[in-house]
């Protein structure tokens, strides 16, 4: 048998490098993304004092990892190299199992995740003025998901403008983006949490309802979506991994008949 005559899977091989090469991209994008974020927006870092929990720095270190896996698997798979396909295999392994983990971690403390969640948004709501960009997040988050404040509007009095003791106009009041109105009128919400007003009249002129508690209404919601997506990575990943390993078993069938007809 002469060695180019490979019995490896052409149909497998390509699928795995053309897979890879949509991951290497969209690797590459989210760390460029993530540099971005990091060094041109300062919102996220106003409220991720932690770089740890800073989403900027994790989507740098997400798509470094995608942009290092999807150039592993795309060498490997066209140079039929069985270490980078096995280095590919066995790191996507891994990935796959920390989100696994890392999703009954989050569903078992769901209590603490939401206690952490809204300690930082209590934060957001105290710097509010400080930061365009994290104004902007802020006004952007309760405008989508119509809400306002972290747990309650009333949150709102923690923010130094909005705060009943305030000398300004603003006082006892919330953000503009709390209003029910669609076209924006930046005073509707001065003076609506002063004790004059009832709450039938503040529910008709402002979100009532906190955000933590719009966004989990709203992950119920999209449960199937969001589940299915979930599903749907999780799948991609286990069809990588398949592939790798049914190409690392082609290649290595492919040596032992080359090893065997040189013996030969």
């Amino acid at each position: 048998m002469r060695k180019d005559q490979s019995e490896v899977s052409c149909c497998v091989k390509y699928l795995l490098f053309f897979f890879n090469v949509f991951f290497w991209l969209i690797g590459g994008l989210t760390v460029a993304i993530g540099l971005y974020a990091r060094f041109e927006k300062t919102a996220y870092q106003d409220f991720f004092n932690d770089i740890v929990m800073d989403p900027a720095f994790a989507l740098i270190i997400v798509g470094g990892i995608m942009f290092i896996l999807g150039f592993t698997g795309c060498i490997g798979a066209l140079r039929e190299n069985v270490c980078l396909l096995k280095f590919f295999s066995v790191i996507l392994a891994i990935i796959f199992f920390l989100q696994l983990s890392l999703a009954v971690v989050v569903f078992v403390f769901q209590d603490k995740v939401e206690e952490i969640v809204a300690e930082k948004i209590q934060t957001t709501i105290v710097s509010y003025r400080d930061n365009v960009d994290l104004q902007v997040l802020i006004d952007g988050v309760q405008q989508e998901f119509k809400c306002c404040g972290g747990q309650t509007y009333n949150n709102w009095q923690e923010n130094i403008y909005f705060n009943c003791s305030s000398p300004g106009a603003e006082a006892c009041g919330v953000p503009f983006s709390c209003c029910r109105e669609d076209t924006i009128n930046t005073q509707c919400g001065y003076g609506i949490r002063l004790q004059e007003h009832t709450e039938t009249h503040r529910n008709a002129i402002i979100y009532t309802r906190g955000c933590i508690e719009a966004v989990k209404e709203w992950f119920k919601e999209n449960m199937i979506v969001i589940g299915g997506v979930a599903v749907g990575l999780a799948l991609m990943q286990i069809m990588g991994i398949c592939f790798a390993n049914s190409l690392i078993t082609d290649i290595k069938l492919q040596m032992a008949r080359w090893e065997r007809a040189d013996y030969y």
